[in-house]
């Protein structure tokens, strides 16, 4: 029998609760902890992953520096010495920043944070923000008054839930930390309700649905807005007590809603108007409804558009700020409170002269950015835990580019697809070694609550945190470049404080002596107090999405051409957990879904090799015949593609499969946001 420890999963957004079990350095043991607040012992197969990625073999333990094709192990005092050199070299505005998805799960990285930016001198950042969910945080910046206040499907009071492009039986929950979802909404149609998906593909939730609407991929925004004219036309709006609280633009939103036309929008999504009509009075006389959308509505060329008529739904039900419908939380740590809310168009893009998001720029531009000649080319680059090569789009062109900059650092645990090109990796110190508090997943939530997990192991002799090695990289390439970067507290000092100034009695001490968490209750009504904006009214027409609402309605009709979109598996987290061999097992999950109906219009047949094309470029995958994905849709997973030259990653090599953004388009943009448009890409299918 080996000792027993207490901590939180950090691989996804649920936040389970973990019962390792440990002999000395060997992990024996991962299992789910049913005492956890929140995930009451539900477990999934990816925390298993962190016993792989603590003892694998390819994990670096020790700087390397690259030198030609090989790599030399290198001290940190050595690494870090040339870093500042070379980046100080460069001169001002030439450096920039990518974050991956990692870092949100990663309170600790994230107190050091503006010390790196300080030492590099970046004015934006690149981020997987731009492959995901900024269309979210920008819309309630907006709407709301600050990126962070996330509405939160109240799953455990809800009766019926409108699922719209979202899978959280494959992703735990996406924007949403909510460990458990089967079971939960398992327990939501035991009493009575019902979960309504509506996707391209008849993915692992849909199949648990009572109903599931196939739409046009790239369509959701005519859906909604046909879900919204239902509403409308059936006189089934009723925002309830909101209603003092929407401001003047309330009538503006529907002003212009209702200048469009509901066969057409019917033919635009593929959902029909009388089966929006049927959704609406669904909705309207269920006792508690809600509305969500996810990776497959924001990732699209109107995810801004989308995430805003969601939010025109969830207030014409009544659904905001109610209980079963969509909550703010009363988060330990609140983001609200401690952070900047937001920023919208303060610079441009010098290629593209796309608007600034909270700070951000496109991810989906960085390889233009460093190609293009003149004043502010990117020469150096560092990035922190993630591997846009095979997340972002167009990533061969990524790829391509990477190799043209002066100096490129990683701090990663591997030699990856991104990080093979970098001129030094540094590695921090395996999963099981950090703490963990939940800082930016925690506060949305399904139910309130808090949770710290102190390291299980100790860090092996002369390996650095992530934290410690943001910091010591900010003060390299500062002091080297004459910038004053400052000297920031450490992360459990700034996390004992933000606790502290809670006001709940919690302090990091309290937390320490409850691994377990601590139980914070439900999600409450917190309108309007909880609004950010300067009256605490709710913003219900941000000028940009009428914009782009009006421009969207004189839009074409969409071509029948195949278009594609992704998906994701429970034994899967992007690119970063194919390693794992525990994972990886099983069958090949790398396909190409098309319809029978499509794959027999080109001769194909199930396994067979093809060749997927886009204007960007062409892949080889095998096919999977299925009526889960409808006509005119091919799915393919992300984050696959590790057969490339130079890739240390031994398990994943064995599983190469393809990579999706090798046929992402980086010119398909939302124009609000800047977030990718991966859903809707066009393509062409071939036998090979």
């Amino acid at each position: 029998m080996g000792t027993i420890h207490r901590r939180t999963c950090s691989i996804c957004e649920a936040n389970c609760g973990l019962l390792v079990e440990t002999e000395g350095r060997n992990v024996l043991s991962i299992k789910g902890n049913p005492e956890h607040v929140l995930s009451r012992g539900h477990v999934c197969p990816k925390a298993t992953a962190l016993a792989d990625l603590q003892s694998d073999p390819d994990r670096l333990r020790q700087p390397v520096r690259r030198d030609g094709a090989r790599w030399v192990p290198v001290t940190w005092d050595e690494a870090f010495d040339d870093i500042g050199r070379r980046f100080a070299a460069l001169g001002d505005g030439r450096s920039a920043l990518y974050l991956g998805n990692p870092t949100a799960h990663n309170y600790a990285v994230a107190t050091q944070m503006r010390a790196l930016r300080k030492g590099l001198g970046v004015r934006a950042l690149y981020s997987a923000s731009t492959v995901d969910q900024i269309p979210h945080q920008l819309v309630q910046y907006w709407m709301y008054g600050h990126n962070a206040l996330f509405p939160i499907p109240d799953v455990d009071r809800a009766h019926t839930f409108l699922m719209v492009g979202a899978n959280p039986l494959a992703s735990n929950g996406s924007v949403w930390t909510v460990p458990g979802v089967r079971r939960r909404l398992k327990d939501l149609q035991k009493r009575g309700g019902r979960l309504i998906v509506v996707d391209p593909r008849r993915t692992e939730t849909a199949r648990a649905a009572d109903a599931h609407h196939f739409i046009r991929p790239g369509g959701d925004a005519a859906f909604l807005a046909g879900l919204l004219l239902a509403l409308d036309r059936g006189n089934l709006v009723r925002p309830g007590r909101l209603l003092p609280l929407l401001d003047e633009g309330w009538d503006e939103a529907w002003t212009s809603l209702r200048t469009l036309d509901p066969e057409w929008l019917a033919r635009r999504s593929g959902v029909s108007w009388e089966s929006c009509r049927e959704l609406a009075r669904e909705l309207a006389e269920s006792p508690a409804p809600l509305v969500y959308g996810r990776f497959g509505v924001s990732t699209q060329r109107h995810g801004t558009l989308n995430m805003w008529l969601i939010q025109l739904l969830n207030i014409a039900l009544g659904s905001l700020d109610r209980e079963g419908g969509v909550m703010f939380s009363s988060p330990a740590v609140d983001l609200v409170s401690t952070t900047n809310p937001g920023s919208y168009d303060r610079f441009r893009s010098r290629v593209g002269d796309h608007p600034e998001v909270l700070s951000e720029l496109p991810v989906a531009t960085l390889a233009e950015e460093i190609l293009t000649p003149g004043e502010g080319q990117i020469r150096g680059l560092v990035v922190c835990s993630g591997n846009p090569v095979l997340s972002a789009p167009g990533g061969p062109k990524l790829d391509a580019a990477l190799q043209d900059l002066d100096i490129m650092v990683s701090v990663d645990m591997y030699i990856t697809e991104t990080s093979r090109r970098a001129d030094y990796v540094l590695p921090p110190c395996g999963p099981l070694e950090k703490d963990h508090y939940g800082l930016v997943l925690g506060p949305i939530a399904v139910r309130n609550f808090a949770c710290y997990s102190s390291p299980t192991l100790q860090k092996e002799e002369g390996t650095l945190d992530d934290w410690e090695i943001v910091r010591r990289l900010a003060h390299a390439v500062g002091n080297a470049s004459g910038r004053e970067v400052p000297e920031l507290p450490e992360p459990r000092a700034v996390l004992d404080l933000s606790l502290q100034a809670n006001g709940a009695g919690l302090s990091l001490a309290k937390l320490e002596a409850r691994p377990d968490g601590v139980d914070l209750g439900p999600l409450e009504p917190r309108l309007p107090e909880r609004l950010n904006t300067s009256d605490q009214r709710i913003r219900c027409a941000p000028p940009a999405c009428l914009a782009a609402l009006a421009a969207f309605a004189v839009e074409p009709e969409p071509s029948t051409e195949l278009v594609l979109i992704g998906r994701r598996h429970l034994r899967s987290n992007n690119s970063w957990l194919h390693n794992s061999h525990r994972l990886v097992k099983g069958p090949n999950r790398c396909t190409a879904m098309m319809n029978p109906s499509d794959a027999a219009e080109r001769g194909l047949s199930s396994g067979q090799l093809v060749a997927v094309t886009s204007r960007v470029g062409e892949i080889h995958i095998p096919v999977e015949i299925t009526d889960e994905v409808g006509p005119g849709t091919v799915s393919i997973p992300h984050g696959w593609g590790h057969d490339r030259e130079g890739v240390r990653l031994s398990v994943a090599r064995a599983h190469p499969g393809a990579s999706l953004n090798d046929l992402t388009d980086p010119s398909r943009l939302d124009p609000l946001s800047g977030n990718a448009a991966f859903s809707g890409t066009p393509v062409e299918v071939r036998a090979l």
